[in-house]
């Protein structure tokens, strides 16, 4: 990287990218990049000094970025072929490369603490870095999602040997990386679009075991269809919330809190509080915990990270919680999997038992709500009552015959529709919501404000 001045980045306000942006800005390298349309990132990017423009024509590209001896180009396999910026790249001889890479050569001069999984890698590598960042040993830490606790996915150390990454198995990623510890939260189906069928899925999952370092750690799920091939030297462990090397016993419930200890090989860590109190970041918790105490982090500061860790954004965030028996309440998760769906709506019924749950939920991608059509219309029956939005169409064409139809039609719970977002935010006042949850990983997170501010009409 040394001989790189400048980077330019295709795709800039990614997640993943916007991490790798400030890494390199706080390298004092200069930087700069496309993306299709502003957002509260490419702005915030942008304050940072990140020079974004937002159409592919190379007239565009900054004169510092027009050196492929100097210019370093990344792209996000989002973005297609025909892009006319990275043609230009490409037929000038510039060294163009996947975001992954350039994470594979982070881990390869740091000890890469990295999360995979279907889902809970952006909370467990979220959790990770808080707790490396409480104890005073720190990390570069790249994330998918803003911290709450600091306002941004990417925490910056000049001193600490660690790297926090959340390991994304999308286009095969985490094939890049050489983690020292690895954690695999969960293996169920997806990306089929990618993958083409399960069992290519999981050997994606084992190819990334037998990247770990010879003196590394695998931290894995129990009960997952994965295989494991470490190489040798690498020590293996399992967790869950019941069982395993790590887990957690005496759980305790009340007054909106969940507190429990946590069994480790070498103790057990008693009264540990979640800051973001639902059910699955019990599990979250152990894995986070778990890589970082084979690090050698000290319980007292994990406690105390985990008691004042607020979540990423779009992690079961709340966005209204009104307090008494019939307050209000607004939850907004990412979830778009599901079984991130059940598992967040059964989050909800245990904090709010008798309520109404009301779920408004965007699809993403075509493809997924083809292949996971039966599992999404079982969690969603799982509310009492679901407003369903049209599918989210990421970086996909439509296919025909796929539409949020197919989830409704196999549906249970007694109230159901499909609205689009202008007739939702029309319908509001007649809807009644004691408790509503939005789920999805489209631009569903925009309605936010007006059903919250319809809502507090209500009373």
């Amino acid at each position: 990287m040394k001989e790189f001045d400048s980077l330019y980045f295709v795709g800039a306000g990614g997640i993943g990218m916007a991490a790798l942006e400030r890494y390199f800005l706080a390298m004092n390298k200069r930087i700069a990049g496309y993306d299709r349309t502003p957002s509260d990132l490419t702005r915030a990017l942008e304050g940072e000094g990140v020079e974004i423009v937002y159409d592919d024509d190379p007239a565009l590209i900054p004169d510092y970025c027009r050196n492929p001896e100097t210019t370093l180009v990344v792209y996000t396999p989002a973005v297609p072929e025909s892009h006319r910026g990275l043609q230009y790249f490409r037929a000038g001889g510039f060294e163009v490369v996947k975001r992954s890479k350039l994470l594979g050569i982070v881990t390869e001069n740091s000890k890469g603490l990295c999360f995979a999984g279907t889902h809970g890698k952006t909370t467990t590598s979220s959790m990770a870095a808080h707790i490396m960042q409480v104890s005073g040993v720190g990390s570069n830490a790249f994330l998918g999602g803003v911290l709450r606790n600091y306002g941004s996915n990417f925490l910056l150390s000049h001193t600490s040997p660690y790297s926090v990454i959340e390991a994304d198995e999308f286009d095969r990623s985490f094939h890049t990386l050489r983690p020292h510890v690895a954690v695999i939260t969960s293996t169920d189906a997806d990306h089929l679009d990618i993958y083409g069928n399960y069992e290519n899925y999981l050997e994606s999952f084992a190819h990334f075991t037998e990247l770990i370092r010879p003196d590394g750690y695998l931290v894995v799920h129990t009960g997952l269809d994965l295989v494991p091939r470490p190489v040798e030297g690498v020590t293996i462990y399992t967790y869950s919330q019941t069982e395993g090397d790590f887990h957690a016993q005496n759980v305790r419930y009340g007054d909106g809190e969940i507190t429990f200890d946590m069994v480790t090989p070498w103790e057990t860590i008693t009264d540990v509080q979640l800051g973001v109190p639902v059910e699955i970041n019990i599990e979250n918790a152990i894995a986070a915990m778990a890589a970082c105490r084979i690090v050698g982090i000290e319980p007292k500061d994990m406690k105390e990270a985990m008691a004042s860790f607020m979540g990423p954004k779009r992690r079961f965030e709340f966005h209204l919680k009104e307090s008494g028996p019939n307050g209000k309440v607004v939850i907004d998760d990412y979830a778009h999997h599901p079984d991130e769906i059940k598992a967040s709506i059964t989050s909800v019924r245990k904090l709010y038992p008798g309520r109404k749950i009301s779920v408004i939920f965007q699809p993403h991608l075509f493809s997924r709500t083809r292949d996971l059509c039966d599992g999404f219309a079982q969690a969603l029956s799982l509310a009492d009552e679901l407003y369903l939005l049209p599918i989210y169409p990421a970086r996909e064409e439509p296919i025909p015959g796929v539409t949020s139809q197919i989830i409704l039609d196999k549906v249970t719970c007694p109230i159901k529709n499909i609205y689009t977002k202008e007739n939702l935010i029309n319908s509001l006042q007649f809807l009644n919501f004691e408790v509503c949850l939005t789920v999805g990983a489209g631009d569903v997170v925009n309605l936010l404000p007006q059903v919250c501010a319809e809502i507090q009409k209500q009373h």
